[in-house]
């Protein structure tokens, strides 16, 4: 893994010049509307950019462009005009790439649904009747409950999935979060998935009844259900990232292990990573970092195990994104190993790439590593299909759903059989 953090020579020239620029905002930059802001998805040019490391993607992001997908050193990044020019007096090779095809542009037949070839994918409304419907069809191992409201005042609802529902049990609790970044909509798919997985095949398939026996699952489907409804509010869809708020904020920056400490955030609420005027000031992360609290019982966190699912580029990380230290405070070697060996295991079942989170680029303010510092849970952000492309890879069709979200079948398991060890 250490290979993945050795810069090359360019890198490092690349990484120099980036830092040397200030980062400039042009007047009609600075009149964006927040809550509009620099987010849809016509409103930057999407580029191919070789022989990137982490290094150069954190400074790639700290110019204000959004890395949106890495495959090897190839990123795709969205950067508006001057952006880009700094990228280039930096050195980086620009080659453009498509920012809006036929994904992407094609949006909802109604505002408000998604299109018709894509109705597989679950609106907000009908992510809450599956949830009900779980709940009604298996009373015994679903309870239907809530993890707080959004910024709009939606609901944030969870559901627990054990053999006694309705009893808090003794047992190993294990968390799945989905759908932090609005237009990543692939992730419900994937956090209902594990819903019916371990409800629809309990009794009959006895893996399943086992782990649903000796543990709590819980899923929480929509961490961001305003941005969801959003992104598929018009003609097109928006290619929107952030909550609602009327300064939206980018919630895997608002957690509150390292909030903004060391670039891996921005402070400009213009900024698609925006984190926020302080730690948890997002009604959302407060609603799940409220659960998450609310699972320590008697002075001991129940949940041991996570996983925040994201699109895209097909990657397993793990903590420290605020720092490219293996063993930085709060994590000894001997658990940093545990987190890569755990990693590595489950990208070996889907075929994804194992990475420290800071090998793809810094982020600070990041869910895993607040789970992880906080509660000591084995916190891990799974990045799902596409493995590479622009804002139209946010949009893959409906066809790839049962697919891709049993591809982590067997990571799942994993992950679900280590959180009792």
């Amino acid at each position: 893994m250490r290979a993945l953090r050795r810069r090359t020579a360019a890198a490092l020239s690349v990484t120099a010049c980036l830092l040397a620029f200030p980062a400039p905002q042009s007047a009609a930059e600075q009149r964006q509307t927040t809550s509009e802001g620099p987010e849809r998805a016509s409103s930057g040019t999407v580029y191919r950019v070789t022989d990137t490391d982490g290094s150069t993607r954190t400074e790639i992001q700290r110019t204000g462009a959004l890395v949106l997908s890495v495959s090897g050193d190839t990123a795709f990044v969205q950067a508006n005009g001057s952006q880009a020019e700094r990228l280039r007096s930096a050195g980086l090779a620009l080659e453009r790439a498509s920012a809006t095809t036929g994904r992407s542009s094609r949006g909802p037949a109604a505002p408000g649904d998604f299109p018709a070839e894509d109705s597989d994918y679950h609106t907000y409304s009908e992510m809450l009747t599956e949830l009900d419907e779980a709940a009604s069809q298996h009373p015994d191992i679903v309870d239907r409950t809530s993890a707080g409201r959004s910024a709009e005042g939606r609901e944030i609802p969870a559901v627990k999935i054990s053999d006694n529902a309705g009893s808090d049990e003794a047992e190993p609790e294990v968390l799945f979060t989905c759908n932090q970044h609005a237009r990543e909509h692939l992730t419900a798919e994937m956090c209902l998935h594990v819903l019916k997985r371990y409800t629809d095949n309990y009794g009959s398939d006895q893996a399943i009844s086992d782990m649903v026996d000796g543990r709590e699952i819980w899923v929480i489907p929509m961490v961001n259900p305003d941005g969801v409804v959003h992104d598929i509010s018009g003609s097109d869809y928006l290619g929107w990232r952030r909550n609602r708020e009327s300064n939206p904020v980018d919630l895997n920056r608002n957690w509150g292990h390292k909030w903004g400490c060391c670039g891996g955030s921005s402070g400009d609420p213009n900024s698609s990573t925006y984190r926020g005027p302080e730690a948890f000031s997002a009604p959302e992360t407060a609603s799940v970092r409220d659960f998450v609290d609310s699972r320590v019982v008697d002075g001991t966190q129940q949940i041991t195990a996570h996983i925040d699912f994201h699109t895209f580029s097909e990657l397993v990380l793990w903590p420290y994104g605020y720092t490219t230290e293996d063993n930085a405070p709060g994590m000894t070697r001997e658990e940093y190993r545990r987190f890569a060996d755990l990693g590595e295991a489950m990208a070996a079942t889907n075929g994804y790439t194992p990475m420290q989170s800071s090998d793809l680029y810094v982020t600070d303010g990041s869910v895993n590593d607040w789970m992880w510092a906080e509660h000591d849970i084995l916190s891990f952000t799974f990045e799902m299909y596409p493995d590479s492309g622009g804002i139209d890879g946010f949009y893959p069709p409906d066809e790839v759903i049962q697919r891709e979200t049993s591809r982590n079948d067997e990571a799942v398991s994993i992950l679900l059989d280590e959180s009792g060890r």
